[in-house]
């Protein structure tokens, strides 16, 4: 079973995950100056394999070239979210105060089952934040990834470009909801949920079959 650290990195405290099996581990969304991660890493001689991004909004890529830069491992993420890396690069949140992406070079990571950290991960297309979020859910220890799909009580925007409500929703009750309850839910923000807790008390899906 993997363990789970929790970083909240960049100007929005975007939850950066540390996925770890002991001896190896995968990095989820560093959203900002990843040394504490990589402190971390070092002092419980930790190896790193992977740096996976659930979507390519700002916040959950700013640290994705500094830490690939110390570690030299892949960033895999979908290609569906090609133009909102291009935004974000190309400094569109400078407008807001906030530092501009750094341009990283990544791999396509399309769904379906990979063998990381001596368990399957099923990497699933879960859109509506984005064209291309990813979801990565580990069955054996009973977690999911969801980035900005679906938070404790609520569900993340879907007014930027390339979201939709429809989608959102379709893939919380196609792809999360199908999930045992006991499934623990973590996203890109906020604490902790489990998926049973969000379907009997999710606003957003009152009325769904699910309460």
């Amino acid at each position: 079973m993997v363990q789970v650290v929790d970083f909240q990195l960049g100007p929005l405290e975007t939850n950066c995950f540390l996925v770890t099996d002991g001896s190896h581990a995968l990095v989820i969304d560093p959203g900002g100056d990843p040394a504490s991660v990589l402190t971390y890493l070092k002092r419980n001689g930790i190896e790193l394999d992977f740096i996976l991004n659930t979507h390519f909004h700002f916040d959950h890529i700013m640290g994705n070239k500094a830490l690939q830069q110390a570690t030299g491992v892949p960033i895999l993420a979908s290609p569906e979210d090609e133009s909102l890396l291009q935004a974000q690069v190309k400094g569109g949140q400078g407008g807001f105060g906030f530092p501009e992406v750094e341009p990283f070079e990544y791999e396509a990571l399309h769904p379906g089952d990979r063998n990381w950290l001596g368990e399957t991960c099923r990497v699933l297309l879960t859109p509506g934040h984005s064209p291309g979020n990813l979801s990565f859910y580990f069955p054996e220890s009973g977690m999911i990834f969801v980035g900005d799909l679906i938070f404790p009580g609520a569900v993340g925007r879907t007014d930027l470009p390339g979201g939709s409500m429809d989608q959102l929703l379709a893939s919380v009750k196609e792809q999360v909801f199908t999930l045992p309850d006991d499934t623990g839910l973590f996203s890109g923000h906020g604490p902790k949920t489990t998926v049973g807790r969000e379907k009997k008390t999710n606003p957003f899906f009152r009325g769904g079959g699910f309460i």
